[in-house]
């Protein structure tokens, strides 16, 4: 949770005098729902609300690179509480806000909800650097990773208020972690329902190369306890990327498994490796895809005139349910998403294609990856933009998935590792 300490910091003071410090802004003693946070996002950055003027805007932006610090020395110490911010999204007492949120099942729509979580995490980052001297902030603040959100309650009561609050717990040279925890008003008080880790990362006015950002000094022992942790979800995210299966070999256990497996299958009629068979109650993972495709319309553009990264984390989510609902023949609840990689940013006018995969089960339990890349219909090529996965739990035991070929297999023993790093966080 929040350290309690920054409990008191209620944002109709901290908006005004920090992240949403460019003039008076009147909040008539409530604090700002979603739409007033991507407001002042377009403010902060100079973006366009129209399409049409985006030339003209992202032109005004060049001009903000001579304000870019030469080296993080250059720029002031940030406390934890400098980037502090809570946002309501009144579900309760809005129901015009509230259909928009809801599902055919009377729950709330996910995938709404990491669209606002990455709006959340944006603020946050520009909030800790946020310079009182500039009009405009000459960073491009962009999602490079979904690092980890843990579900507390499964279920999201649509007709209940919700609240958001974060701030920055990790600062590297150019990169930032901020942590979100959203809770809900029910039953007479709020209750937590999510903890989110987003890495964000910070670039020049093109978005082209890396920026400087402000270097952060913990206070205490609480703040020195989660500036060490964003230091292990470093050391983590370097080790894991190094023992990818898309890298090194399996480990001997995980061969085992693999040969496991694959005995599992043969038909013990014929003597043959070629020989294969489902084996009860499972399900070949070839079998086990659903997939979609988007065109990336200038409607669901961020305040750099790309496709939002929460737009995109939307329709990875909704695949990946789908999936998980039709594999498991019963409606599945989220229990976590893990390591969504940002590799690309994804253009305007961009065919963007998503492919969900249910790559393990374990009980009730589905593990799903869901890969997105886009086409370019002139060349042909494909390009990778995101691999996100996530851990859906059944109120009844799933079929066991199966692989078949060694590709298969890799993705079977990534999702596995996934599920296991699911399982130790719970």
């Amino acid at each position: 949770m929040l350290l309690p300490r920054f409990r008191f910091l209620r944002l109709v003071a901290s908006l005004t005098t920090r992240a949403f410090s460019r003039g008076p802004v009147s909040l008539q003693g409530k604090a700002p729902d979603m739409s007033e946070v991507r407001n002042r996002l377009r403010e902060i950055v100079g973006a366009s609300t129209n399409w049409r003027d985006h030339q003209q805007a992202l032109a005004d932006r060049l001009s903000l690179s001579n304000q870019l610090a030469g080296s993080q020395d250059e720029l002031p110490v940030r406390r934890m509480k400098d980037s502090y911010i809570e946002v309501h999204l009144p579900l309760g007492t809005d129901p015009t806000l509230r259909e928009k949120y809801l599902n055919y099942h009377k729950g709330v729509r996910f995938g709404r909800i990491l669209e606002d979580l990455d709006s959340l995490a944006v603020l946050i980052c520009y909030s800790h650097t946020h310079n009182k001297a500039l009009q405009r902030s000459p960073l491009s603040i962009v999602t490079a990773l979904v690092d980890k959100i843990d579900m507390r309650k499964q279920v999201i009561h649509p007709d209940c208020d919700i609240k958001f609050t974060g701030h920055v717990t990790w600062v590297g040279k150019t990169s930032i972690e901020a942590k979100m925890h959203m809770s809900q008003y029910h039953d007479g008080a709020y209750t937590p329902v999510l903890d989110a880790t987003f890495v964000m990362v910070a670039r020049d006015p093109e978005n082209k190369r890396a920026a400087f950002v402000n270097p952060l000094k913990p206070e205490g022992p609480e703040e020195e306890e989660l500036f060490q942790q964003g230091e292990i979800n470093k050391t983590r995210r370097i080790e894991l990327s190094t023992a990818s299966l898309l890298k090194v070999a399996p480990t001997a256990e995980e061969r085992k498994i693999v040969h496991s497996l694959f005995l599992n299958t043969l038909d013990t009629k014929t003597v043959s490796f070629r020989s294969r068979v489902l084996p009860p109650n499972s399900v070949w993972m070839e079998d086990a895809k659903v997939k979609g495709l988007e065109i990336c319309h200038p409607q669901e553009r961020n305040i750099f005139n790309r496709i939002f990264g929460g737009f995109l984390m939307r329709k990875a989510y909704e695949l990946g349910w789908a999936n998980a609902c039709a594999y498991g023949g019963c409606r599945p609840n989220l229990v976590a998403v893990d390591d969504i990689l940002f590799q690309k940013p994804v253009e305007i006018g961009s065919l963007l294609l998503l492919s969900s995969q249910v790559c393990y089960t374990e009980g009730n339990y589905i593990q799903v990856r869901v890969h997105t890349e886009v086409l370019d219909p002139l060349t042909r090529h494909h390009n990778t933009t995101n691999v996100f996965h996530f851990t859906f739990v059944t109120d009844k035991d799933v079929p066991n998935i199966v692989p078949q070929s060694y590709g298969e297999s890799m993705l079977y023993l990534d999702g596995k590792r996934h599920f296991n790093q699911t399982l130790e966080s719970q």
